[in-house]
Protein backbone atom coordinates (compact mmCIF):
# COMPACT_ATOMS: atom_id res chain seq x y z
CA UNK A 1 0.00 0.00 0.00
CA UNK A 2 1.39 3.84 -0.63
CA UNK A 3 -0.36 5.98 2.53
CA UNK A 4 -0.52 9.72 1.88
CA UNK A 5 -2.49 10.24 5.82
CA UNK A 6 -1.76 9.72 8.99
CA UNK A 7 -5.64 10.30 11.19
CA UNK A 8 -5.23 9.89 14.82
CA UNK A 9 -7.95 10.09 17.38
CA UNK A 10 -7.40 12.30 20.31
CA UNK A 11 -8.34 10.92 23.99
CA UNK A 12 -6.73 7.50 24.32
CA UNK A 13 -4.62 7.35 21.16
CA UNK A 14 -1.96 11.02 21.59
CA UNK A 15 -3.34 12.59 25.31
CA UNK A 16 -4.07 9.85 27.98
CA UNK A 17 -7.40 11.33 29.05
CA UNK A 18 -9.78 8.28 29.03
CA UNK A 19 -9.61 6.95 32.60
CA UNK A 20 -9.74 10.68 33.70
CA UNK A 21 -12.79 11.92 31.53
CA UNK A 22 -14.69 8.61 33.09
CA UNK A 23 -13.19 9.18 36.44
CA UNK A 24 -15.20 12.82 36.67
CA UNK A 25 -18.62 11.22 34.84
CA UNK A 26 -18.68 8.18 37.29
CA UNK A 27 -18.22 10.62 40.17
CA UNK A 28 -20.95 13.69 39.17
CA UNK A 29 -23.50 10.87 37.92
CA UNK A 30 -22.70 9.59 41.70
CA UNK A 31 -24.15 12.82 42.78
CA UNK A 32 -27.69 12.28 41.35
CA UNK A 33 -27.82 8.48 42.32
CA UNK A 34 -26.19 7.07 39.80
CA UNK A 35 -23.39 4.59 40.60
CA UNK A 36 -21.21 3.14 37.89
CA UNK A 37 -17.58 2.62 38.08
CA UNK A 38 -14.85 4.20 36.54
CA UNK A 39 -13.89 1.10 34.85
CA UNK A 40 -17.37 0.44 33.38
CA UNK A 41 -17.59 3.31 32.44
CA UNK A 42 -14.47 3.71 30.87
CA UNK A 43 -14.84 0.63 28.58
CA UNK A 44 -18.46 1.11 27.89
CA UNK A 45 -18.47 4.51 26.51
CA UNK A 46 -15.13 5.14 25.00
CA UNK A 47 -15.05 6.80 22.29
CA UNK A 48 -18.54 7.95 22.47
CA UNK A 49 -20.04 11.52 22.01
CA UNK A 50 -20.71 12.56 25.35
CA UNK A 51 -24.34 13.54 24.87
CA UNK A 52 -24.92 10.05 23.58
CA UNK A 53 -23.66 8.16 26.35
CA UNK A 54 -25.16 10.97 28.67
CA UNK A 55 -28.43 10.11 26.97
CA UNK A 56 -28.08 5.67 27.20
CA UNK A 57 -27.11 6.58 31.06
CA UNK A 58 -30.78 8.38 31.58
CA UNK A 59 -32.90 6.20 29.77
CA UNK A 60 -30.95 2.87 31.60
CA UNK A 61 -31.36 4.43 35.00
CA UNK A 62 -34.23 6.09 35.05
CA UNK A 63 -31.98 9.17 36.20
CA UNK A 64 -33.24 12.50 34.80
CA UNK A 65 -30.27 14.36 35.21
CA UNK A 66 -30.20 18.94 34.89
CA UNK A 67 -29.76 20.11 31.61
CA UNK A 68 -26.58 21.86 32.55
CA UNK A 69 -25.24 18.91 33.17
CA UNK A 70 -23.27 18.47 29.95
CA UNK A 71 -21.32 21.76 30.35
CA UNK A 72 -20.81 20.55 34.07
CA UNK A 73 -19.62 17.78 33.23
CA UNK A 74 -17.29 18.96 30.40
CA UNK A 75 -15.86 21.98 32.62
CA UNK A 76 -14.52 19.94 35.54
CA UNK A 77 -12.79 17.34 32.81
CA UNK A 78 -11.23 20.51 31.80
CA UNK A 79 -9.93 21.52 35.05
CA UNK A 80 -9.14 17.69 35.87
CA UNK A 81 -7.01 18.02 32.41
CA UNK A 82 -5.19 20.86 32.80
CA UNK A 83 -3.83 19.63 36.08
CA UNK A 84 -3.27 16.41 35.37
CA UNK A 85 -3.25 15.39 31.15
CA UNK A 86 -0.34 13.65 30.03
CA UNK A 87 0.62 12.76 26.66
CA UNK A 88 -0.22 8.79 25.67
CA UNK A 89 3.53 7.17 25.98
CA UNK A 90 5.56 7.22 22.85
CA UNK A 91 3.21 9.94 21.15
CA UNK A 92 5.46 12.64 20.48
CA UNK A 93 7.71 10.69 19.55
CA UNK A 94 5.57 9.02 16.63
CA UNK A 95 4.55 12.27 15.50
CA UNK A 96 7.62 13.79 14.95
CA UNK A 97 9.34 11.21 12.97
CA UNK A 98 6.11 10.73 10.63
CA UNK A 99 7.39 11.47 7.12
CA UNK A 100 3.75 11.99 5.42
CA UNK A 101 0.86 14.55 6.15
CA UNK A 102 -0.65 13.54 9.62
CA UNK A 103 -4.21 15.30 11.38
CA UNK A 104 -6.32 14.22 13.98
CA UNK A 105 -10.25 13.40 13.78
CA UNK A 106 -11.85 13.49 16.98
CA UNK A 107 -15.53 13.29 18.50
CA UNK A 108 -15.30 16.03 20.58
CA UNK A 109 -15.58 19.74 20.13
CA UNK A 110 -12.62 21.31 18.56
CA UNK A 111 -12.13 23.96 21.65
CA UNK A 112 -11.59 20.81 24.09
CA UNK A 113 -9.09 18.97 21.37
CA UNK A 114 -7.12 21.64 21.14
CA UNK A 115 -6.86 22.44 24.39
CA UNK A 116 -5.79 18.91 25.60
CA UNK A 117 -2.91 19.17 22.72
CA UNK A 118 -1.75 22.17 24.16
CA UNK A 119 -1.88 20.75 27.65
CA UNK A 120 0.50 18.44 26.31
CA UNK A 121 2.17 19.96 24.28
CA UNK A 122 1.26 18.29 21.10
CA UNK A 123 -0.67 21.29 19.92
CA UNK A 124 2.26 22.51 17.81
CA UNK A 125 2.08 19.56 15.54
CA UNK A 126 -1.64 19.48 14.92
CA UNK A 127 -2.22 23.40 14.39
CA UNK A 128 -4.81 23.43 11.64
CA UNK A 129 -4.98 20.18 11.52
CA UNK A 130 -8.42 19.38 13.88
CA UNK A 131 -11.09 17.85 12.59
CA UNK A 132 -14.23 18.02 15.21
CA UNK A 133 -17.26 15.63 14.91
CA UNK A 134 -19.47 18.34 16.16
CA UNK A 135 -18.47 21.02 13.14
CA UNK A 136 -20.02 18.48 10.71
CA UNK A 137 -22.61 17.25 12.53
CA UNK A 138 -21.20 13.47 12.69
CA UNK A 139 -20.09 11.44 14.96
CA UNK A 140 -18.06 8.18 15.12
CA UNK A 141 -18.90 5.18 14.36
CA UNK A 142 -20.42 6.83 11.34
CA UNK A 143 -16.97 7.51 8.91
CA UNK A 144 -18.08 11.16 8.33
CA UNK A 145 -15.27 13.22 10.54
CA UNK A 146 -12.42 10.51 8.71
CA UNK A 147 -13.88 11.63 5.34
CA UNK A 148 -13.96 15.09 5.74
CA UNK A 149 -10.10 14.82 6.66
CA UNK A 150 -9.01 12.76 4.15
CA UNK A 151 -10.76 14.98 1.51
CA UNK A 152 -9.37 18.30 3.54
CA UNK A 153 -6.01 16.49 2.31
CA UNK A 154 -7.33 15.91 -1.01
CA UNK A 155 -6.25 12.23 0.08
CA UNK A 156 -8.28 8.76 -1.33
CA UNK A 157 -9.70 7.26 1.51
CA UNK A 158 -7.94 3.88 0.80
CA UNK A 159 -4.64 5.51 1.44
CA UNK A 160 -4.95 6.78 4.53
CA UNK A 161 -3.92 4.76 8.04
CA UNK A 162 -6.52 5.72 11.26
CA UNK A 163 -5.35 5.11 14.38
CA UNK A 164 -8.14 4.23 16.82
CA UNK A 165 -8.39 2.79 20.75
CA UNK A 166 -12.48 2.50 21.19
CA UNK A 167 -14.81 0.24 18.91
CA UNK A 168 -16.69 3.21 17.68
CA UNK A 169 -13.63 4.88 16.58
CA UNK A 170 -12.32 1.43 14.22
CA UNK A 171 -15.97 0.38 13.14
CA UNK A 172 -15.82 4.51 12.01
CA UNK A 173 -12.31 3.94 9.93
CA UNK A 174 -13.57 0.61 8.30
CA UNK A 175 -16.63 1.98 7.37
CA UNK A 176 -14.58 4.64 5.59
CA UNK A 177 -12.45 1.64 3.62
CA UNK A 178 -9.17 3.03 5.70
CA UNK A 179 -6.40 1.09 7.12
CA UNK A 180 -7.44 0.97 10.44
CA UNK A 181 -4.93 0.61 13.36
CA UNK A 182 -5.91 -0.20 17.08
CA UNK A 183 -4.49 0.80 19.77
CA UNK A 184 -5.09 -1.90 22.30
CA UNK A 185 -3.42 -1.84 26.37
CA UNK A 186 -5.70 -4.95 27.03
CA UNK A 187 -4.42 -8.09 24.58
CA UNK A 188 -8.12 -9.79 25.53
CA UNK A 189 -10.02 -6.55 24.30
CA UNK A 190 -11.22 -8.55 21.54
CA UNK A 191 -13.39 -5.84 20.27
CA UNK A 192 -11.06 -3.91 18.44
CA UNK A 193 -10.28 -7.37 16.73
CA UNK A 194 -12.12 -6.08 13.29
CA UNK A 195 -9.17 -3.60 12.91
CA UNK A 196 -6.78 -4.39 10.15
CA UNK A 197 -4.01 -4.21 12.93
CA UNK A 198 -4.00 -4.11 16.40
CA UNK A 199 -0.80 -3.14 18.84
CA UNK A 200 -0.17 -2.87 22.49
CA UNK A 201 1.33 0.71 21.99
CA UNK A 202 2.44 3.56 20.08
CA UNK A 203 6.24 1.97 19.96
CA UNK A 204 4.72 -0.63 18.47
CA UNK A 205 2.80 1.41 16.15
CA UNK A 206 6.22 3.64 15.15
CA UNK A 207 8.20 0.67 14.23
CA UNK A 208 4.71 -0.51 11.80
CA UNK A 209 4.90 2.50 10.38
CA UNK A 210 9.37 2.77 10.43
CA UNK A 211 9.05 -0.83 8.55
CA UNK A 212 6.56 0.66 6.04
CA UNK A 213 9.20 3.35 5.23
CA UNK A 214 5.97 6.16 6.89
CA UNK A 215 8.66 7.03 9.71
CA UNK A 216 11.50 7.54 10.76
CA UNK A 217 13.55 5.61 13.38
Amino acid sequence: MSYELVIFDCDGVLVDSEELSNKVLAEMLADYGHRVSDYASEHRFRGMQLTKCLEILEREAGVELPESFETDVRQRMSAVFQAQLRPVEGALRLVESLQIPFCVASTGPRKKTEENLRTTNLYTHFAGKVFSGYEIGSWKPDPGIFLAAASHFGVSPEDCIVIEDSLVGVSAGMAANMTVLALSATPDNNSLAIANKVFGSLGEIHKFFVSQNLSHE
